[in-house]
C-alpha cells in the first residue's frame, strides 16, 4: 500500500491513469503502518471487493488503549475528547456513530496517532469541521479515511488552511471511496484548483449528499462544477446556500443543470441574489423535467412578485417538483395572485413555503382559494406573515373542504386584533385550522396503511386459489 504523492499526481486524470485500482498514499514524512507481508495481497483485494472488514468483536476500551500507545509512538499527548468518546461511546459490529474531532487542533503527528482508531472502526460520522488541519497531516488523514473506508459522512468544513495536498488527497477519496456518501465542505474557498479537482473527482464518484455552504462559488467554480454534475448519475442532494449565486451566469448554469441533469433531487439555494430572471432560468430547467429535482429551496434571494410571472408559467407543466420553498421573498399579495390559479393547475406540488413573504389576509384569502382546489398539497407555511382574522376565516373555510393539508404553519402568537371578539375569533379559528390538519393527517395515515394491507391481502387470495 503507497501513497498518493505530490507529484505523481499532474492532474487527476492522469493520476488515475497508472492503476485506477490502486488507493495511492502521499510519500515524504506521511507514512502508515503497513500489516505483515502474507496478509498485505489479502487486505487489497478484500478492500477492493466490499468496504474494508473491521473486528467486529473488537471492544472500543481495546481502541482506546490502542490510540494511547499509538499516541505515544508518535510522541503526542493523547486528546481527552477523544478518550471520552471512546469512553462513553457504544459499538455495534465495528460500527459507531460519530467520531467528534470538531475544534481539535491536528498537526501531522496527531493524525498519524488517530490510523489505530480508522482502521479498527467504521463510523457513521467523521466532524473534521475547524480542525485547523496541517497540510501533511490533512491528505495523511484523507488518505487513512479512503484506506479503510471509515466513514459514509465526512465534515471538513472550516479548514481555510487547505492546500494543494490536501484538495488532491479529498479528489482522491471522493473518486476511490465506496462507502462515503455524504460530504460538507462549508465555509471553504472553492476556488481556481479546489473547485477543478473537486469537479473532477465529482465525474466518478458514489456521493449522494454534497453540501458546499458558503464556498464562494459564483462565476467559474460554479461553471466548472456544473459541467461536471451534468454527467453525474449519483448525487441525489446538493446544498449551495450563501454562495452569492447572481440571477445571470450563475442561474443560467444552474437551469442548464435542471435540464441535462434527472438524478438531482433536492437543490438549496437559500441566501443567494437568484432573483427574478433567475427563477425564470431555474423554472425553464424546471419545466423541461419528466424525472429528477424534487425539492427546491429558495428562501431569501431577492424574488418578487414579478418573478412570480415565471413562476406561474412553469407550474402546470412541473411534473416531478414536490417541495417548493420562496420563504422571505418579497412576493407580497400580488405575487400570491399570479400564482394562485397555476397552482390548482399543478398536480405535483405537495409542500409551499410562504413564510415571512409580505403577505397579509389578502393573500391568504388568495391561498384559501387554492386550498379549496388542491386534492394534493400537504403542508403550507405561512409563518412570520400578517394573517388576521379575515385571512384566517378564509383558510379556515378551505380546510372544511380540502382533505389532503396536514400542516398550516402559522405563528404560535398571531398579529394581534385590537377588539376583544376579534382576538376571541382568531384563536377560534386557530384551533379549528389545527384540528382539521390533524383530521386529514390521520386520514391520510389509515390511507396509506389500508393501501399497504390490500396487496398483500390480494395476494394470499391469489395463493389461496392457485393451492385450490
Amino acid at each position: 500500500m503507497t501513497r498518493c504523492s505530490d507529484n505523481d499526481e499532474q492532474s487527476d486524470d492522469e493520476a488515475e491513469k497508472p492503476n485506477k485500482n490502486q488507493k495511492k498514499r502521499s510519500k515524504g514524512e506521511k507514512h502508515v503502518s503497513f500489516p505483515p507481508d502474507e496478509k498485505i495481497v489479502s487486505g487489497f483485494a478484500e478492500h477492493m471487493n466490499t468496504d474494508r472488514k473491521v473486528d467486529s468483536c473488537i471492544t472500543l476500551t481495546e481502541v482506546m488503549v490502542a490510540y494511547q500507545q499509538s499516541c505515544s509512538r508518535h510522541q503526542v499527548q493523547p486528546r481527552e475528547h477523544i478518550l471520552q468518546q471512546l469512553q462513553q461511546g457504544v459499538c455495534v459490529g465495528g460500527s459507531v456513530k460519530c467520531l467528534d474531532l470538531k475544534g481539535e487542533r491536528l498537526d501531522h503527528r496527531s493524525c498519524e496517532a488517530l490510523e489505530v482508531i480508522l482502521k479498527s472502526l467504521h463510523f457513521d460520522f467523521i466532524n473534521l469541521q475547524a480542525a485547523q488541519l496541517e497540510e501533511n497531516g490533512a491528505a495523511s488523514l484523507l488518505d487513512m479515511i479512503l484506506y479503510y473506508e471509515s466513514t459514509t459522512h465526512l465534515d471538513i468544513s472550516d479548514n481555510s488552511s487547505m492546500g494543494t495536498s490536501c484538495w488532491r488527497a479529498l479528489a482522491h477519496l471522493i473518486k476511490q471511496s465506496v462507502r462515503l456518501s455524504r460530504l460538507d465542505v462549508c465555509n471553504v474557498p472553492v476556488v481556481d484548483y479546489p473547485a477543478q479537482s473537486l469537479s473532477r473527482a465529482l465525474l466518478t464518484s458514489r456521493l449522494t449528499v454534497l453540501h458546499l455552504h458558503n464556498a464562494q462559488l459564483s462565476g467559474m467554480p460554479l461553471y466548472t462544477l456544473v459541467g461536471a454534475l451534468k454527467s453525474n448519475k449519483t448525487l441525489q442532494e446538493l446544498h449551495l446556500t450563501n454562495n452569492l449565486l447572481n440571477s445571470y451566469q450563475d442561474a443560467l448554469q444552474l437551469g442548464d443543470l435542471l435540464r441535462y441533469n434527472t438524478t438531482l433531487l433536492t437543490m438549496e439555494l437559500s441566501n443567494n441574489s437568484v432573483a427574478d430572471a433567475g427563477l425564470e432560468e431555474l423554472c425553464d430547467g424546471l419545466s423541461r423535467q419528466t424525472a429528477g429535482l424534487k425539492v427546491l429551496l429558495l428562501r431569501n434571494n431577492q424574488i418578487t412578485a414579478s418573478g412570480m410571472v415565471h413562476l406561474a408559467k412553469a407550474l402546470p407543466e412541473l411534473k416531478v417538483l414536490q417541495v417548493l420553498d420562496l420563504g422571505e421573498n418579497l412576493l407580497g399579495n400580488e405575487g400570491v395572485q399570479v400564482i394562485r390559479e397555476p397552482l390548482m393547475v399543478n398536480c405535483s406540488l405537495l409542500q409551499l413555503g410562504l413564510a415571512r413573504a409580505n403577505i397579509t389576509c389578502e393573500g391568504a384569502v388568495a391561498l384559501a382559494e387554492f386550498l379549496a382546489e388542491s386534492r394534493q398539497i400537504q403542508q403550507l407555511d405561512l409563518r412570520q406573515n400578517e394573517v388576521k382574522v379575515g385571512g384566517l376565516m378564509a383558510l379556515c373555510l378551505a380546510l372544511r373542504i380540502n382533505r389532503s393539508l396536514a400542516c398550516l404553519d402559522l405563528d404560535h402568537i398571531l398579529p394581534q386584533e385590537q377588539d376583544e371578539f376579534l382576538m376571541e375569533t382568531q384563536t377560534r379559528f386557530q384551533s379549528e385550522i389545527l384540528q382539521r390538519c390533524l383530521a386529514n393527517a390521520s386520514h391520510s395515515r389509515h390511507a396509506a396503511e389500508t393501501s399497504e394491507t390490500l396487496p398483500s391481502e390480494a395476494g394470499g387470495q391469489a395463493d389461496s386459489m392457485t393451492r385450490a
